[in-house]
Parts: C-alpha cells; sequence; structure tokens
C-alpha cells in the first residue's frame, strides 16, 4: 500500500512539473534560425514610473518615482530594509531636530529620485552642497560620520546636466512663513538657550554658529585631550584665520578644572551672541569684531568635565545630596590623568624670582627649562602652550569657579615658605586695571554686598593671587613671563556646577563684564616697529623706563603694550639696530591705544649687548620640546582610541538592521 501511495506522489509531481515545463516559454536555441522556426525572446519590462509608497518620503515635492534607484535598490521593498532608508527613519531623534527636514528629504530624493515621462531625474548638486555646509556639524555633533549616499559628488548632478531642488517647496513654504512675520512689529534680539551641552553637543554647536556667521567667524582644534576629545576654538574677527596689522588679539579659556562649569557656559552663549548680535546691526558688537581678533576656548577640560557632569547627574538620583556635593566638589578638577592643569605649566615664576637681582635681567620671554620635560605634561597642557607661542596675544582670561573675584599673577609666593603674601609682577598697576575691568562691569563682584564665599568685595573684588593662596605652574604665570599675554583668572561664584535654572542669571551678571574686558585691550598703545626700507622687524624689543618686562613685536613688527594713563618712556631695541627712544603721555580718559611707531636704523657698530653674561644660560626662547613630547602624545592617543573601539551611542539603532551593519557611519578622523 505504501508503494502504491509513493507511485502516486511522483506520478502526481511529474504530472506539475510537465505542467509548468509546457507553460513555461519557450527558449530559443542558435539553431532555431537556421531551422527556420520562429523564436522570440521575452523583452524585460522597462522601469516605469510609481507612486512613492515610503511613509518617511510622502511629503516630497513630487509624486512618482522609479526602481531601481539611484543607489541600485531594485524595489521598494529593497530600498525600506536597507540602512540608508533606517538612517532617514530615526535622523530627527539623533540629531535632536537640527536641519530637519532637510537632511530627510535630501536622503528621500536618492531613495525614491524624481520620476518625469518614464524618465528618472536627480537631484541638484548645489543643493546637497548647502545642506551639508549647514547640517556637517550636527552630525560630528554625535560622532557620526556624514551619510555616504549624502555624497554630493557621486549622486548628485549639476544644473546643467538637468537636476531639480528637492528643497524647492521647503523654501518656498519658508519663505512665505518669514514674509508674514515681516508684518508683525517685534523686537529683533538674541535668542539663547540657557541649558547645559555635552561635549558633543558644545562643538556642534560652535561649529552651527562659525557656520551662521561665516564671515566673521570660524572654529579650529588646538588639540585633543587625553581621551581624544578636540579642544575646539571659535574665533570672531572681520578676517577670520589671519592675523592683521595693528588688530589686537584676545582670548577666553573655561572649564580649565573639569568641575568649574560656569565659565564653560558663559563662553558658548558668548559666541552665540557675538554672531547675532553682530548680524541684527548691533554697533558695539560690529565695532568690537571688526577691529578685534577673538578666540574662545570654551573647555580646556572636557575629559574632567564629563566626569563632573556624570557626577552631578548621579547626585540627582542620590538620596544623601550633601555627600553627593562633596564628591562633585572636586570630582572631575583635573584632567583623564587626574592632572590638574593649572599645576601643570612651567614654573617659571621660580626662576624669575631668583634672577631678579641681576641688573639686566628681565621677566619676560624666559624660555621652557628643559627639566620641565621630565615631568608628567598634559596634552591639555601642550596643546595650550603651543597655542600661545603661535600667535600673538595681548590680552587673556581664564575662568573658574569656587569664589567671586578676579585673581591676578603672580599665583607663586615670592618667598618660599611665604602663604597669602602679596606678589606683585612689575606690571602690578596694568593687572590691577585690569581685574578692576572686569569686576567692575561684573553685577556683583565688586560691591561689598556681594555673595562671596571669601568676602573680596570690600577689595573691589579682586585680589593678588600669591596673596590669596600660593601655587606653582599656574597658567597665568605662565602667560606673562613667556608670551606677551597678560592673563587674569576669573572666579565666577561658589558654586562650582550651579543648577540649570541658574545659568541664565549668570549670564546677565556677566555678559556686561565679557564685553567690556574685550574692549579693554585697545588701550595702552600700539605700533609697527620697522627697518629704514619700511619693514616690519619680528622679535623687536619695547621697553618701558622703570618696568622689567618688555613685550615683543609679531610676524610683521606690530606689538600692543598695556600700559597705565600718565607719562613713560619707550624705547625699541633688535638685534643688529639702534636702539630708537620715544617719550609719550597717555591721558587718564583715553579709551583707545595711543600710536607710536618706531624706525630702527642698521648697527654700524656692533649691535647692543642687552644679555648679562653673569646669568647662567637658560637655552634659547625658541627651543620648544626637545624631547618630542608631541609624537609622544598623538602615538598615545591613538593607541588609546585603538583600545577604546567602543561603538557611539547611536548605533544600537542599526545594529539588528537588515543586512550589513552600516560602518560608513562611523567616523574614522
Amino acid at each position: 500500500m505504501a508503494c502504491i501511495r509513493r507511485k502516486m506522489k511522483t506520478i502526481v509531481f511529474l504530472h506539475v512539473l510537465s505542467t509548468v515545463v509546457w507553460c513555461a516559454p519557450p527558449r530559443c536555441d542558435p539553431e532555431d534560425d537556421f531551422l527556420g522556426r520562429f523564436c522570440k525572446e521575452p523583452v524585460p519590462e522597462k522601469p516605469k514610473c510609481m507612486d512613492i509608497m515610503m511613509s518617511y518620503c510622502d511629503d516630497m515635492s513630487y509624486t512618482h518615482t522609479m526602481f531601481p534607484n539611484i543607489l541600485g535598490h531594485r524595489t521598494r521593498e529593497e530600498a525600506e530594509l536597507g540602512p540608508e532608508y533606517l538612517l532617514l527613519s530615526v535622523a530627527d531623534t539623533l540629531l535632536n531636530g537640527q536641519c530637519m527636514p532637510d537632511v530627510r528629504l535630501l536622503g528621500c530624493s536618492v531613495l525614491v529620485p524624481r520620476c518625469e515621462k518614464e524618465k528618472m531625474l536627480k537631484p541638484c548638486r548645489s543643493t546637497c552642497e548647502a545642506v551639508r555646509r549647514s547640517c556637517q556639524h550636527a552630525f560630528e555633533g554625535i560622532d557620526m560620520a556624514w551619510p555616504y549616499f549624502l555624497d554630493c559628488d557621486r549622486f548628485f548632478v549639476s544644473d546643467q546636466e538637468g537636476c531639480y531642488d528637492p528643497l524647492e517647496d521647503l523654501r518656498v513654504t519658508q519663505e512665505e512663513a518669514q514674509a508674514s512675520l515681516d508684518f508683525v512689529p517685534q523686537d529683533h534680539h538674541t535668542v539663547i538657550q540657557f541649558s547645559y551641552h555635552s561635549n558633543s553637543q558644545m562643538n556642534s554647536l560652535l561649529k552651527k554658529t562659525a557656520a551662521r556667521c561665516p564671515d566673521i567667524s570660524t572654529t579650529y582644534s588646538i588639540g585633543r585631550s587625553v581621551e581624544g576629545k578636540d579642544l575646539l576654538v571659535i574665533e570672531f574677527s572681520n578676517n577670520p584665520g589671519v592675523h592683521e596689522l595693528l588688530e589686537p588679539e584676545i582670548k577666553y579659556i573655561g572649564n580649565m578644572h573639569g568641575n568649574e562649569v560656569l565659565g564653560r557656559q558663559l563662553l558658548i552663549y558668548l559666541a552665540q551672541y557675538l554672531c547675532s548680535e553682530y548680524q541684527l546691526g548691533n554697533h558695539r558688537i560690529q565695532t568690537l569684531i571688526n577691529t578685534t581678533r577673538i578666540h574662545i576656548l570654551p573647555s580646556m577640560n572636557p575629559d574632567g568635565y564629563e566626569l563632573a557632569a556624570a557626577e552631578v547627574q548621579g547626585a540627582n538620583d542620590h538620596e544623601n545630596e550633601e555627600a553627593s556635593y562633596y564628591n562633585s566638589w572636586t570630582l572631575g578638577r583635573g584632567n583623564a590623568q587626574n592632572i590638574d592643569l593649572n599645576r601643570n605649566f612651567p614654573d617659571l615664576t621660580n626662576i624669575a624670582y631668583s634672577r631678579r637681582r641681576h641688573s639686566r635681567f628681565r621677566s619676560d620671554h624666559i624660555p621652557i627649562p628643559d627639566s620641565y620635560w621630565f615631568g608628567k605634561v598634559a596634552p591639555e597642557t601642550y596643546a595650550v602652550m603651543k597655542w600661545l607661542r603661535s600667535i600673538p596675544f595681548v590680552l587673556s582670561a581664564n575662568f573658574h569657579g569656587g569664589e567671586l573675584v578676579v585673581s591676578y599673577p603672580f599665583d607663586l609666593s615670592k618667598h618660599p615658605q611665604g602663604q597669602k603674601m602679596f606678589s606683585p609682577t612689575p606690571d602690578e598697576q596694568v593687572f590691577k586695571q585690569i581685574a578692576r575691568t572686569y569686576a567692575n562691569a561684573h553685577a556683583t563682584m565688586s560691591g561689598n554686598n556681594s555673595e562671596s564665599c571669601g568676602n573680596f568685595g570690600g577689595q573691589g573684588g579682586i585680589v593678588n593671587g600669591a596673596q590669596w593662596y600660593s601655587i606653582a605652574g599656574g597658567m597665568q604665570d605662565f602667560n606673562y613671563l613667556h608670551t606677551n599675554c597678560f592673563e587674569v583668572t576669573v572666579e565666577l561664584g561658589c558654586d562650582k556646577f550651579p543648577a540649570e535654572e541658574e545659568l541664565y542669571t549668570g549670564w546677565q551678571d556677566n555678559k556686561e563684564a565679557l564685553l567690556t574686558f574685550m574692549e579693554s585691550v585697545h588701550r595702552g598703545i600700539k605700533g609697527v616697529v620697522t627697518d629704514v626700507d619700511g619693514n616690519g622687524i619680528k622679535g623687536a624689543r619695547i621697553s618701558i623706563k622703570g618696568v622689567r618686562h618688555d613685550i615683543t613685536t609679531a610676524e610683521n613688527g606690530d606689538y600692543w603694550r598695556l600700559i597705565t594713563a600718565g607719562t613713560h618712556i619707550l624705547t625699541a631695541s633688535a638685534p643688529g639696530y639702534t636702539k630708537a627712544m620715544k617719550k609719550v603721555r597717555l591721558p587718564a580718559r583715553m579709551q583707545k591705544a595711543g600710536r607710536v611707531d618706531f624706525v630702527l636704523q642698521k648697527a654700524v657698530d656692533k649691535p647692543d649687548l642687552e644679555e648679562d653674561f653673569n646669568i647662567p644660560s637658560m637655552g634659547t626662547y625658541e627651543r620648544f620640546d626637545p624631547y618630542n613630547h608631541y609624537e609622544r602624545y598623538v602615538s598615545e592617543q591613538n593607541q588609546n582610541r585603538e583600545e577604546r573601539l567602543e561603538k557611539p551611542w547611536w548605533w544600537s539603532y542599526f545594529s539588528r538592521a537588515h543586512g550589513s551593519s552600516p560602518t560608513w557611519l562611523l567616523r574614522t578622523d
């Protein structure tokens, strides 16, 4: 019986098979034509325009598409299962609404390209390039590479090739909305969101700000932290990226201690404010940016900030708030190597003290001793030192937290055993003026009734650093003793990590001080030192009688010297030239720098000798990093990066995607 059943199944199977074979279209053999048989191969169906049936692309300016699409997906189903479409479906969430719907519509123009009269049209390259310029920062902000299928050169074409603009309807809608707003009287002002920013959000916002104001702003990195995070600077100038003759340069540095965060946020807000107010026609801001080159580094210690922010976030979930607050006072202060960056700079102050009795010794441009490099130099410190040596900064402020006061050099006590000992620089009066500029413009810092942790209101909100407490290896002392730059430390308040709702108050208290301090870089004197042929002399010294601290000229011979009002005798000198001397008088109420130029004659005899050969040699100023620390840092960071091959937080969205994982979204830089 079983045998009969098997035979019956075989017969049925063969019958079905014969039916399938019989119904299949006849195949053409080469001999058919020879034998006179008529045979016609089936013609493949040509692609036709079809309705767009993909939900995340159903709001395109057209209704018909064609498959295979530009990426080679043969069907709608194949396109929907790909990681490209998955990215478009979650992009709004990943990018927190930034650049939406622009990026989604641009991606849809590749996945479901426009079809007219059974012909596929490609999107315009110019549209792609515009979106990439304004939106690449959003992808970088979440450590995501620009998607390969939005490659403007590969998948988009020029206007001459007959392209279409996939964002045309979106622009019309935006223009209509803007036109309706134009009829409504409104008070134009800068809008700032007063919230904390992660490192990636901060960098994204800085790049977005620079993209909004490309004529006056740019971003650049001065190096990387221990964990490989960019130390990103945003610059403002009417000619960004270029040092212009007689235009002073100023810098702001925040978050040197990772857990002191208000300065970091203030500098992020300041960047947004400068860009927006310049565009809105604020005369004060336009004058400032058109005459000054401003550099803002919101976070010198992004690794420490990340640790401190995580601790504060954890404290919010803790029952014991006091214990959590205490931990957050110190956690994240140092970098990822637990180095306090404000103790990590070369201690040049001790060198200045040890040689101050020599009649010709000056407290400026002191070389870095070779012994410094045998210690542990943080990559963040290294990056800032290189930065200081590459740009002729005139003025600087470094923002901290834990007190409400402006501290100025020296930070190290002039006596080895001295604590809280007044230790002035040769420019004591200049530093007092600089410190008061910020403190007096601050809402509460200089007042007697200010809410100060150490009650510095009675001192006008300023203090000599060593008189407050003595430290070696501080950044403001290094600025003064190694470069032309005069730096002060601004302590912004008692709470190192204030609550988010207090950020607006912090901005209001400091906004005027931030602007006034930058404007003060235009005081003192400025000029150009040239030879008789009008060529600028680089490295010429500008000396003031009675002040044992010189500054030197920049690449094209220009200089800036912050000095107080009064009568001064200035001397310009350079190797191979004779000295030139001038007497100048600065009125007390003079708000702009006085112009004092020098023309130096070639020396007939031997050049003037300024060096006192009784002082032991320290090497030259140009000697920097003789043991190639930079190469070692780069090698260590690359090794650390290879060891931390962790996928970014958004990778989980794609790990279960159909087909291979989209490794093209991972950044390789």
